[in-house]
């Protein structure tokens, strides 16, 4: 390889190195579960790919202080967050300036955690095992799946 060759081939390496966005879709920081489990991660609304988190009615947890209300969905998003740094991959942009992302914490994929413990319902263009995981938590009856917690004891 001549001089030339060598210089041709450097300057395409380094020109797809600067096209390809390595970090810059990546989010890393701690994050604040909103009411309808989206995420406040570094100052971006992130929605959790391939998911769908149901309404839930508001309950409070008073065996903590401060005291945190929120649907059960989003208390459950935020105990398994539980102050660990949340890492999330950029899917795409939405068109209210919010974002959709892959996002992990505590070494787990929070929509599959979602899905796992039956607070979420997989998106039609979700991977496979996100509906798989979705029809073993409503088999289980667990979650948005399970007897509403607000009705036991009426």
């Amino acid at each position: 390889m001549n001089t030339h060759q060598g210089s041709a081939l450097l300057a395409v390496w380094l020109g797809a190195a600067v096209m390809q966005p390595a970090f810059a879709e990546d989010i890393s920081s701690f994050a604040f579960v909103q009411p309808d489990g989206s995420l406040q991660v570094a100052g971006d609304v992130v929605h959790l790919y391939g998911i769908y988190i149901p309404p839930t009615e508001q309950t409070c947890y008073s065996f903590i202080r401060p005291m945190p209300c929120g649907t059960r969905a989003s208390l459950a998003l935020e105990f398994q967050i539980s102050g660990d740094f949340v890492h999330c991959t950029k899917k795409f942009a939405n068109p209210d300036g919010s974002i959709t992302a892959s996002c992990r914490a505590n070494g787990q994929d929070l929509s599959e955690w979602m899905l796992q413990k039956g607070w979420a319902i997989a998106l039609p263009d979700a991977p496979f095992q996100y509906a798989a995981l979705e029809k073993i938590a409503r088999a289980k009856g667990i979650g948005v799946w399970g007897i509403p917690v607000d009705a036991i004891g009426r």
